[in-house]
């Protein structure tokens, strides 16, 4: 394993000289890569053989600032999602919204989910989830936020639409299952089909989910989780408890004895 270096604390000149190249290279290899080919093509040999040179002599200093930038960012969305949860524990209501929820009516726990009906791992999830509700329904309270990975899920974003045009109704719990337990169905005809099986009022549900305010609610769930730090699903929070992936019942349980 490469040994792990901290130039600031060398407490030299040469290590303060190194930091500041590292700095400086860092800073121009980001400049180089955001430039047109054509402005970068204009750098000098002469400026681009010194630049080789220093490398060259001391790669090290290249992965150490590379590393150091990437440990801030991760301190800074650490600090940002803290002070979110402060902020959910401050305005629960606000944060719950209209969005559905089963279980206690209390709040004493509260438990967000991010999910997105296409994702296996939520399909994972919902199992173990259900599991914990059915244990604990009546001292925690689920919410459920759309998190539809859009980019590599096609039928995320049409089955949260579907989803949210069954809350309108009522039936957004029942709609979940039958998109969660059914994964590979998901697609226009089984939205239909979902929505005829519960007795929805079709009109309105077409009506609603390809209204701007379904896009509007999944948006605003979206925008909740990129603040708590959500970059996959699924992902919760359970009181000021953030975690993520498809985690065991027992783990779930840990957490839940933590909080309570």
């Amino acid at each position: 394993m490469m040994p792990s270096y901290t130039l600031s604390n060398l407490g030299t000149a040469v290590g303060k000289a190194l930091q500041r190249t590292a700095l400086l290279l860092f800073c121009l290899a980001m400049t180089l890569w955001s430039l047109p080919a054509q402005a970068a093509s204009g750098i000098s040999p002469q400026l681009e053989e010194q630049i080789l040179q220093v490398i060259r002599a001391h790669p090290e200093v290249i992965i150490e600032s590379v590393d150091a930038y990437q440990q801030e960012q991760q301190r800074q969305r650490q600090l940002a999602q803290q002070a979110f949860l402060q902020e959910i524990k401050a305005n629960l209501q606000a944060i719950i919204g209209e969005s559905p929820t089963t279980g206690a009516t209390d709040t004493k726990v509260v438990f967000l989910e991010f999910s997105d009906f296409q994702c296996p791992f939520c399909g994972r999830a919902y199992q173990t989830v259900k599991e914990f509700m059915a244990k604990h329904g009546d001292e925690v309270t689920l919410v459920y936020k759309h998190f539809p990975l859009i980019s590599i899920h096609p039928q995320a974003l049409p089955a949260a639409k579907a989803a949210w045009a069954a809350t309108q109704q009522g039936k957004f719990w029942e709609y979940q299952d039958a998109l969660f337990t059914q994964q590979d169905k998901l697609g226009e005809e089984f939205y239909l089909e979902i929505a005829q099986s519960l007795h929805l009022d079709l009109e309105q549900f077409n009506r609603d989910r390809n209204s701007a305010n379904a896009d509007s609610a999944i948006q605003q769930d979206m925008q909740l989780g990129e603040k708590l730090g959500v970059s996959g699903t699924p992902s919760f929070v359970m009181n000021d408890k953030a975690f993520s992936g498809a985690i065991p019942l027992e783990e779930m349980e840990k957490i839940f004895q933590q909080v309570r």
